[in-house]
This record gives C-alpha cells, sequence and structure tokens, in this order.
C-alpha cells in the first residue's frame, strides 16, 4: 500500500541544477579548473563531499575539502538569493493531491541541509513535508540506499510502502538498491542521465497525481 512519497530536490522540485552547474564552475575555476557541463553532469545528484573528494583527489587543488565546502555553500547561497527560481510546473498541486489523500512526504536530497532549507522557503513550500533529510547525514550517498532508507525509517513505513521521484542516474540507482519503486522526471537540465532503471519516465510534473502514482507503486518491479 502507498503510503509515502519521497521526492530528489534538485532538479525535481526546482529547476536548480543550471545554478549548481554555474556555481561549481565558479568555484572550480577558482582552483584552477575549468569545466564544463558534461564533466559536472557525472556529479549530479552525488552528495557535494563526495563529488569534492573525486575532484580533489584528480586534480592539484590547494584549498582543502572543508575549504571547498564553505566556499560552495556560501556561493550557492548567493546565487540561490539573487535567483527567480520557483517550483517546477505541477508540484504544488502534485503535493497537495497527495496530502489530501493521506500520503506523507519527505525530501532527500544529497545538498546541504542548509541549502534544501533556503530553497524550500524560498518557494515556500517549508510546511510541507514530514522530514527532510540531507545526503551528508548518510554515511553512504546516492547510489546506495542510505539516505531513502532513513526517509522510510523516520516516516515509520516500509520501503515498499513508498514511490520515490528523481532526476539522476544516481538517484534512481539509490532508491531501487532501496526496494522503492522508483520515477524518473526526464528534466533536460539535468545533463545526460540514464533513468532506465526506474518503473516509467515522464517529462511533464502537472500529469503526476495520487492515482497515478498509486498505479505505478502497485505495477511490477524492473528486474
Amino acid at each position: 500500500m502507498l503510503k509515502a512519497v519521497i521526492f530528489d530536490m534538485d532538479g525535481v522540485l526546482i529547476d536548480s541544477e543550471p545554478l549548481h552547474f554555474e556555481v561549481d564552475k565558479k568555484l572550480l575555476s577558482k582552483c584552477g579548473l575549468n569545466v564544463d557541463q558534461e564533466f559536472l553532469s557525472q556529479y549530479v545528484g552525488v552528495s557535494n563531499p563526495e563529488m569534492l573528494v573525486d575532484i580533489k583527489k584528480k586534480h592539484d587543488i590547494k584549498y582543502s575539502v572543508d575549504e571547498l565546502l564553505d566556499m560552495k555553500l556560501n556561493l550557492v547561497l548567493e546565487a540561490l538569493n539573487e535567483s527567480n527560481l520557483d517550483a517546477i510546473d505541477g508540484i504544488r498541486q502534485l503535493i497537495d493531491d497527495l496530502k489530501a489523500n493521506g500520503i506523507m512526504l519527505a525530501i532527500a536530497s544529497s545538498s546541504p541541509i542548509e541549502f534544501i532549507e533556503a530553497v524550500i522557503n524560498k518557494i515556500n513550500l517549508q510546511h510541507h513535508f514530514n522530514f527532510v533529510i540531507s545526503g551528508e547525514w548518510v554515511e553512504k550517498g546516492k547510489p546506495d540506499p542510505d539516505i531513502f532508507l532513513k526517509a522510510a525509517s523516520l516516516l515509520g513505513v516500509k520501503p515498499d510502502d513508498c514511490v520515490v521521484f528523481e532526476d539522476a542516474e544516481m538517484g534512481v540507482e539509490a532508491a531501487v538498491a532501496a526496494g522503492m519503486k522508483c520515477i524518473g522526471y526526464a528534466n533536460p537540465n539535468s545533463g545526460n542521465q540514464d533513468l532506465s532503471k526506474a518503473c516509467v519516465i515522464i517529462d511533464d510534473m502537472k500529469k503526476m497525481n495520487f492515482d497515478y502514482i498509486c498505479s505505478v507503486h502497485k505495477s511490477p518491479s524492473k528486474r
């Protein structure tokens, strides 16, 4: 029985991946690295610590990972504050429909909690979720299932009571590994993501509603 829906945030609730790409390019340029979107697309859905540890391991960067994390957080919060980003079309109606049908809601995002809270406050969705979980709170980030299993535990439901919305290959793999049905959202601004392991792939949140998600939840899992 469907009891909870878990949303990734960046690229699912809000079209923030272009903002992240620009911030990451600016951050890495300060480190002497000129990168493009194709390079950064491999890190969509990956937590900032894991991304920066990997980049620092492969490139000669003078800053520590902690310094890079502080620099990125300041840059991304400033960019968010200056942006006119809003919830992706259809998200507000979907959230209202799910809540009206008694479905619990959570955010499970690889972003730091400071950025998650800033985003949901900016788009005025801060009171709509039962729990908000940052990937920095779990030992292993996506594609490991830890963040989704933590979300289910906090919600007090079994993994197979949940459906996940994800726009990134890493996130889809994490949801499937957690034993949850996953709806892949093909956001063109999230880079070239392989969502083929999702139960279904959609490109319009305005078509999403409680009945559709229930049908996905009842569908056979992919093997």
